[in-house]
């Protein structure tokens, strides 16, 4: 099958009255009815003039939109196409709802903030989208990445660490271990801002949305034994507000740290005889020693994070080291290297070693990689 090459197709449209081009929409728009997305909507949201009226009825529309496709708001009239005026009840037109979304202003941005935690609560008592999480370990990452866009006028883009022209798209996501990442926190921010930048409070409120959600789904006649949150991220949140914002929120973290002088210093402290081979790329069991052939070690030490600024800043942890061999080509390849030369990979962490001993909690640290993934799926 292929287009008519004498009359050829620009645009189609799906305008018959009796049938439904997106039928998945049904369920979609039942479940979000019955976890309060149009209730909490109408609660929360004072966006202000008659723009804002029935301001849950035009949330759920968006939301609807954005499910069967729609990525602009001239798309939003896949709401009015064939028979899902029907279905529906007053499906808007795309100018009503472009009016309702100019008059946000970011007050209203953290009112949407409040809805949709509270939305993820309603969804995990309706839906397993996060079973486990009054049981078991839940991990917490943030991260952030460069959203491209083209324009000299677009709002807020500019050139950040990637050199690319674009904004930048910070995220938190939550998984369980029986329970993919789940988006908690997300914010737009303009592309030349450091990446850090207002974590604090993401991870705060992502913190209070996972007990929002642990209350929620909790038997209150028999009470579990939850574990604390684990926040991970990489070098870029490696600060104090970060990390105290996660602490105060009664979470763990687990934050790569970089290497720098004060690092490097806690790095040589370790004992030579510390370090654990660990199963990593091309490694190798040997079944008489029940251990692994490997390349790579970790090891740890005891690691107090900021003692450079005031005392009140210091918090007490671990410091995880793991070391691969340096095979990276020396510029002179005449002579083989006298001993082993090592680059190393540590991160700070506040788990009791109890918990997570040295090479468990190396293993979930590097799991934090999963919200890359995350990321590439956005874009």
């Amino acid at each position: 099958m292929q287009l008519s090459h004498t009359r050829p197709v620009t645009a189609a449209r799906f305008d018959d009255p009796n049938l439904v081009s997106a039928a998945g929409l049904v369920p979609v728009l039942a479940l979000a009815q019955r976890s309060g997305l149009l209730s909490l909507a109408d609660e929360h949201l004072s966006v202000p003039t008659d723009k804002g009226a029935n301001a849950g009825r035009k949330v759920g529309s968006l939301v609807a939109g954005m499910v069967a496709g729609a990525d602009s708001i001239a798309d939003m009239a896949i709401l009015r196409h064939g028979a899902l005026g029907t279905l529906f009840d007053r499906p808007y037109a795309p100018s009503t709802l472009g009016s309702f979304l100019r008059q946000f202003r970011f007050g209203h941005v953290r009112q949407l903030d409040a809805v949709a935690s509270r939305l993820l609560s309603g969804l995990a008592e309706q839906t397993p989208v996060l079973a486990g999480i009054d049981t078991g370990p839940v991990m917490i990452d943030i991260d952030d990445s460069i959203i491209e866009v083209h324009g000299h006028s677009k709002q807020g883009s500019g050139y950040g660490y990637s050199g690319v022209r674009g904004l930048n798209s910070l995220i938190t996501t939550v998984t369980t271990t029986t329970a993919a990442p789940v988006i908690t926190g997300q914010r737009l921010r303009k592309g030349s801002c450091g990446s850090a930048r207002g974590a604090a409070r993401m991870i705060a409120d992502t913190l209070c949305t996972v007990h929002r959600v642990r209350t929620a789904v909790i038997n209150s006649a028999a009470p579990q034994q939850m574990s604390a949150p684990l926040v991970r991220a990489d070098s870029a949140y490696f600060g104090h507000p970060a990390i105290s914002a996660a602490i105060r929120g009664g979470a763990d973290v687990s934050i790569t740290t970089g290497l720098n002088s004060v690092i490097r210093t806690a790095i040589s402290a370790i004992p030579a005889d510390a370090w654990t081979p660990i199963r990593y790329t091309n490694a190798i069991f040997d079944d008489a020693t029940e251990s692994w052939i490997s390349t790579a070690e970790v090891a740890e030490i005891p690691f107090t994070a900021f003692t450079a600024q005031k005392k009140a800043h210091h918090i007490p942890g671990r410091l995880i080291v793991r070391r691969i061999p340096d095979l990276r080509p020396k510029k002179d390849q005449g002579q083989q290297q006298l001993f082993d030369v090592w680059r190393f990979h540590a991160f700070f962490t506040t788990t009791d070693p109890h918990d997570l001993d040295t090479v468990t909690a190396d293993q979930v640290h590097r799991r934090h990689a999963i919200i890359e993934q995350v990321h590439a799926d956005l874009k």
